[in-house]
């Protein structure tokens, strides 16, 4: 089984700027093209830099949430201050997460190896922990040895 741990953390915000994904949940190569091309927009078009320079720390949240039946994913900071209109205010419970660390290329790469390990290997042989839905989101930490950092946050229940 993949390396994991089970951490206790506080509830926080992450405010995003969203998209909604429109390819089937298993097609994985169309996710995460679409995916690319939402965080390339975000960086061109400046909207990225707007929100890091509201963060009240330098990580960035890579976020995927279930929102009115549509499956979605923000790009997001965690911050104390207001929201700007385009964006959503989402909410991380108080409680345990699996917590998933790797490294990547790219914070595509990096995402998407999070992802991949933590759906794939950690959750369906997890047998003392149950991912129930919510927000759940990858967080790219920082950088080292030419490779960026991180971590996949997803909020958990005992089984």
């Amino acid at each position: 089984m993949a390396n994991y741990t089970l951490e206790e953390k506080e509830g926080f915000t992450v405010i995003g700027l969203g998209t909604e994904l429109k390819s089937d949940y298993t097609d994985y190569a169309g996710i995460h093209k679409e995916k690319a091309d939402f965080w390339q927009a975000v960086d061109e078009d400046g909207r990225l830099d707007t929100l890091k320079s509201m963060a009240s720390n330098d990580y960035i949240f890579a976020v995927n949430e279930a929102v009115n039946n549509k499956m979605m994913h923000y790009a997001g900071v965690m911050t104390e201050e207001q929201a700007p209109e385009e964006a959503r205010v989402i909410q991380f419970p108080k409680g345990e997460y699996v917590v998933v660390k790797g490294e990547g290329e790219s914070a595509d790469d990096l995402n998407n190896k999070l992802a991949d390990v933590a759906f794939g290997e950690v959750l369906p042989e997890a047998t003392n922990v149950a991912y129930v839905g919510g927000p759940n989101t990858s967080v790219e930490m920082g950088k080292r040895n030419g490779l960026i950092y991180g971590e996949m946050w997803i909020p958990v229940i005992r089984k």
